[in-house]
């Protein structure tokens, strides 16, 4: 499943990146498709945190992001990185009593606010309070004229001096230079650059399954080990967890050891909130038939290779679940294992291994896949160097297949 995001950065007075404005896209058209905008936002925020990353598409550096009036409301923004976003008020959000106090709470969680193409209307009661809630106002020198910025720029001079003016949709030198004259501290446009689209790859995801664990969340007798195990079913959602717990707003220096040890780290409520947005974004996945064959086998070698730990009495089978989970994460997302492993907390054994490189891992994971591929000989060779022997071989490979087969189906 390719998915796209486009940055375009946004600069100061001296042409230095200040940020980036993260954009929808669908495809390599390099411009903005028919979406609702909810579904825009929700892919977004979903791509750049748990697929893409943030880091990735931006670096250290903000992240403007647009979000609709029902997003505002639905609080989507209250477990994201408050340091790397800048919410985008949409120029079509009508603002009220109501919409002004959610603008409170996102910046009471400490997020920054812009006024995305903004225009000054007469008569017009709130702006005072507004304007002592935002950080940045959005310009558009390509459809405002000349007089409706001047009025701008001239009561943020005159009554808001923390607020940064930014022009957008410079596209020539000379708005560049207007804009400068004028008092605008950031600038984006062509001018400066168009788009840039980043392409990534995203595992199908199980809908199903993400209701099954929202419903584990509510019931208050259910134990973390019942919710890890649910959670183990979905390679999708595996590999989001452990995104998640290495992006910005959770990163530790802890290695993961397990999905449990994965829930523990990142916590119920934020993954109950980051399954919220999931539901919101995913509510019509599609999956395909090569996806979900290359699911199910990954499925296999996790509980294989965790069967085979258990058997020889290993302490860490938790381990050896995850290297049969993501042995094909690289074909999955068609991106290097190199690129992968740097980006989820594994330990130094599960990395290395992954990588191809000998570890005590190794040979667990060379039977799993050979068990996979059904190559008697290397299965048979397997077995004799791990110390399995025939008949658990056999036991072992139909409960991993039924296992993995049941919850493909």
């Amino acid at each position: 499943m390719d998915i796209f995001v486009a940055r375009q950065p946004i600069f100061t007075k001296n042409e230095h990146i200040f940020g980036y404005e993260l954009l929808y896209r669908n495809g390599h058209d390099n411009a903005f498709p028919t979406v609702d905008g909810d579904v825009a936002t929700l892919d977004v925020l979903t791509h750049s945190f748990l697929t893409i990353g943030i880091n990735e598409l931006a670096g250290e550096k903000l992240c403007f992001i647009n979000f609709t009036e029902n997003l505002l409301e639905k609080g989507v923004l209250n477990k994201l990185s408050s340091d790397r976003i800048v919410v985008e008020i949409l120029e079509n959000i009508t603002i009220t009593p109501f919409i002004l106090q959610k603008i409170r709470e996102i910046k009471s969680l400490g997020y920054l606010i812009a006024l995305d193409d903004f225009v000054l209307q007469k008569n017009v009661s709130f702006y005072n309070e507004l304007f002592n809630l935002v950080k940045f106002i959005k310009v558009d020198f390509l459809l405002s004229t000349l007089a409706e910025r001047q009025s701008i720029e001239r009561i943020v001079k005159k009554n808001y001096p923390h607020i940064v003016l930014l022009a957008e949709k410079v596209e020539t030198r000379e708005q560049f230079y207007e804009a400068k004259a004028a008092g605008y501290e950031l600038f984006q446009g062509y001018f400066f650059a168009k788009p840039e689209i980043i392409k990534g790859t995203e595992i199908p995801a199980n809908m199903a399954q993400y209701f099954r664990i929202i419903s584990l969340l509510r019931d208050k007798t259910a134990s973390i080990e019942e919710i890890s195990d649910e959670i183990e079913r979905d390679v999708s959602l595996s590999f989001k967890v452990l995104k998640m717990i290495n992006s910005p707003a959770v990163r530790t220096k802890s290695k993961v050891r397990s999905i449990k040890q994965g829930v523990l780290m990142l916590g119920l409520e934020d993954l109950n909130h980051w399954l919220y947005v999931l539901l919101l974004r995913e509510s019509k996945a599609s999956q395909s038939g090569d996806g979900m064959a290359l699911i199910e086998a990954s499925l296999f070698r996790a509980k294989f290779c965790e069967l085979l730990a258990r058997r020889k009495f290993l302490p860490n089978a938790s381990e050896y679940f995850l290297i049969g989970m993501f042995s094909l994460i690289d074909t999955l997302l068609h991106r290097s294992m190199s690129q992968l492993v740097v980006e989820l907390p594994l330990t130094d054994e599960v990395a290395e291994t992954l990588l191809g490189n000998t570890t005590e891992m190794t040979l667990f994971l060379e039977l799993a896949i050979a068990c996979d591929e059904v190559r008697w000989d290397d299965m048979i060779e397997g077995a004799h160097a791990i110390g399995i022997d025939h008949a658990s071989l056999n036991d072992f490979y139909i409960k991993a297949r039924r296992w993995a087969t049941e919850i493909i189906n």
